[in-house]
């Protein structure tokens, strides 16, 4: 229950932020910043729990350096949105913290109740996850916009040629 109350609690922030800028231009112009980066926000969420669950029945190095793993691939992942231009420095660092910080909230809770898990439970987990590549893309962005423009009254979104062509759409 509570990796599912995190889990929805990151999402939701990274799509209010989206929400927000799309439908209003609410944004940090100076480190062109529109919302979190919910790829970098699920993959630093998902992998340092992942690999913890999967290595809980080791010694406190092992869990550690599973741990480690994990956030290192959200890094990677991270900065695979800069290098196809998805996002800019500061989206994908804090949507990289944003998760991590959810990753290490929950290890700690489930460090400190001792559950035992089940390693099929694990291993069927990634079964699904391997499947999951050839599951069509849900059009989120899409969503995003269409929320964010019935949301605002707006007729169209903002986007950052919006802050390149005005001085007013700045709030913080």
């Amino acid at each position: 229950m509570w990796w599912i109350l995190l889990f929805i609690g990151g999402m939701g922030l990274v799509v209010a932020t989206k929400i927000a800028f799309v439908g209003w231009g609410i944004g940090i112009r100076s480190l062109n910043f529109t919302g979190f980066s919910g790829h970098a926000m699920r993959a630093t969420a998902v992998a340092p729990v992942f690999f913890y669950m999967l290595l809980e029945k080791n010694s406190r190095p092992y869990k550690i350096a599973g741990i480690i793993t994990g956030l290192a691939f959200g890094v990677l992942i991270s900065y695979s949105r800069l290098v196809v231009h998805a996002h800019s420095v500061s989206e994908a660092v804090t949507g990289c913290l944003l998760g991590g910080a959810i990753a290490l909230v929950f290890i700690g809770i489930i460090d400190q109740c001792k559950l035992e898990l089940n390693r099929w439970v694990i291993v069927m987990s990634i079964a699904v996850l391997l499947a999951s590549p050839s599951i069509p893309p849900a059009p989120t962005q899409r969503w995003i916009t269409v929320t964010a423009l019935y949301l605002s009254g707006h007729s169209s979104p903002y986007t950052r040629a919006n802050w390149r062509n005005s001085s007013d759409l700045e709030v913080f």
